[in-house]
Formats: structure tokens, sequence, C-alpha cells
């Protein structure tokens, strides 16, 4: 018998979990911490990924990570055109130049 206390769920706007193109199943506990102050190549994309199937708004993604709408723009195009890979810091000149 559980004697713990009852778990309530916060409640938000839009879905609680949304399902990626892969099959992948994503939920706003996997996105990186507002705080985040190292980003790697894999946050971003969880960030973009988020806000292109609609588990969070562009807005909200920018107010609370602190992006600009031109850096998001920017992430977000690369993962359209080129995929997560085209996020890390080693590649952004390579395919900036497509």
């Amino acid at each position: 018998m559980w004697k713990g206390r009852a778990m309530f769920l916060k409640k938000v706007e839009g879905p609680r979990q949304v399902t990626l193109a892969d099959g992948r199943v994503i939920t706003r506990a996997d996105l990186p911490p507002a705080d985040t102050g190292r980003w790697v190549a894999s946050r971003k994309a969880m960030v973009v990924q988020a806000v292109l199937h609609g588990l969070i708004a562009e807005s909200e993604a920018r107010a609370t990570y602190g992006l600009s709408e031109e850096e998001f723009a920017g992430w977000r195009s690369a993962v359209e055109r080129h995929g997560e890979k085209a996020l890390k810091v080693t590649a952004l000149r390579r395919y900036r130049q497509l």
C-alpha cells in the first residue's frame, strides 16, 4: 500500500508530450533547464523539436532560455535544413555556407 503524498501535475498550456517524426516521445521534463549555460547541439535540437512539434511555443522557448528571435531562427533553420549535426559549433561555418 502506497502511503506517500499525492502527486499533482502543474497546469501548463498545450500538450504534456509530443511524438517526434522518428517515434521518440518528448515531454517538458526532457527540455534543458532554464539556466543552461553550455548549449551543446543536442540541447539546442531538443528545444527546436519541442517548438516545431507544439510542445512549447517559440515565444516561451525564447523567454525561458533568453534567446533572441534571430538566434532561435538560426537554430531552427539549421535543424530543418541539415538536422542536429548542423548545430555543432565545429560545423556551423560549413552549413552556413550552403
